[in-house]
């Protein structure tokens, strides 16, 4: 089998802890893969550098993974037709709003039987309120294969080689091994399932439980409170789910991808501490993301605000009053004390 190019799209803080692992993989198995990743990196000025001369010198992503030397054949490229033109693998891995515009760049501009692997927790929703995972978007958009990985993957502790798994969704078989070889190593446990949409919807959803955690944790309630958010969460999850993927699979929610990653992101992840900072200041999302998130965006607010409005379209919103509640807090049209009492009448206790 020829050799295969891997490209990156997206150097953010998941993008440079998978830029560890692809560039380490490629040169341990160069039967398979060509030993050059090249990873598409938003320029920025950090200091007077370039973020990508320092990527490309020092080895070290100083602003989105500081502290975590990157293999030295990752090559930062501030141009994306000259990070994708030679790839045969392409992994997205940027928020999800940016992809439609990404792909319109790369549209035409690729090579013939390149494949594609989206790692975005996030998805789009058309007008009509059909929600859209974003393998589909690129795989569409592209009119390429496009497969997706997701699972509880907090990128600091897999850049840190902290033990986990994660869960490759993808319907062509030699496909998904493929790519399971491209991304498993002795501390990232990769498990192939053929349920894509599934593996990506629960990446997207989570963020929004995510929140709700960090909103029990900004009001002073204990892990027994947070139990109940996350398991009535994953019943609004699996209940979303049903509605946009009628052909979902149950199980898909006991792979990495599903409960494994709710639980982490309920307890670790950057959506609680956003939930949680509302509760304890007045700023805005905006303003928290500035203040927390150098620059990157929390991707569980926008989700909590695409489902909002799929679900008043459908005048479901009382169906799903987990969501709901989460996503008024948010864009702070509900008071956060209310949170509770909506835990306390949710539908599951009816």
């Amino acid at each position: 089998m020829e050799r295969k190019t891997v490209s990156i799209v997206g150097s953010g803080n998941w993008g440079s802890a998978i830029a560890k692992i692809l560039g380490k993989n490629v040169v341990e198995r160069k039967e398979k893969f060509n030993p050059e990743v090249k990873m598409y990196m938003y320029e920025e000025m950090i200091d007077g550098r370039k973020l990508t001369e320092i990527v490309n010198t020092e080895h070290e992503n100083i602003k989105y993974l500081p502290g975590i030397k990157l293999p030295e054949n990752v090559v930062a490229v501030p141009d994306l037709l000259e990070a994708t033109r030679e790839a045969d693998i392409l992994v997205f891995v940027l928020p999800h709003q940016y992809v439609h515009k990404i792909c319109s760049t790369l549209k035409n501009n690729i090579k013939q039987g390149t494949v594609a692997v989206s790692l975005i927790k996030g998805f789009s929703i058309h007008e009509d309120g059909v929600i859209i995972p974003m393998s589909k978007v690129i795989g569409e958009d592209l009119g390429i294969p496009c497969a997706a990985l997701s699972g509880a993957n907090l990128a600091t502790e897999v850049a840190q080689e902290q033990f986990c798994e994660s869960t490759i969704g993808c319907e062509d078989d030699q496909m998904g091994q493929l790519l399971k070889e491209l991304f498993e190593t002795p501390y990232f446990r990769v498990a192939v399932v053929s349920d894509r949409q599934t593996v990506e919807a629960c990446g997207a959803l989570k963020n929004i439980v995510g929140i709700g955690a960090g909103i029990v944790d900004g009001l002073g309630f204990g892990d027994n409170t947070k139990a109940a958010v996350i398991r009535l969460g994953l019943m609004e999850m699996i209940k979303a789910t049903e509605m946009f993927i009628p052909e979902m699979k149950v199980t898909t929610f006991f792979e990495s991808c599903g409960i494994a990653d709710l639980v982490t992101t309920c307890h670790g992840g950057r959506n609680r501490l956003l939930g949680e900072s509302v509760i304890k200041s007045d700023k805005t999302i905006k303003q928290l993301e500035k203040e927390l998130m150098k620059g990157q965006s929390f991707q569980g607010p926008l989700i909590a605000r695409e489902i909002y409005t799929m679900l008043e379209k459908k005048n479901m919103t009382d169906k799903f009053p987990l969501f709901t509640a989460i996503h008024k807090i948010c864009i702070r049209e509900m008071d956060p004390k209310e949170f509770i009492s909506c835990l306390r009448n949710h539908p599951e206790h009816l």
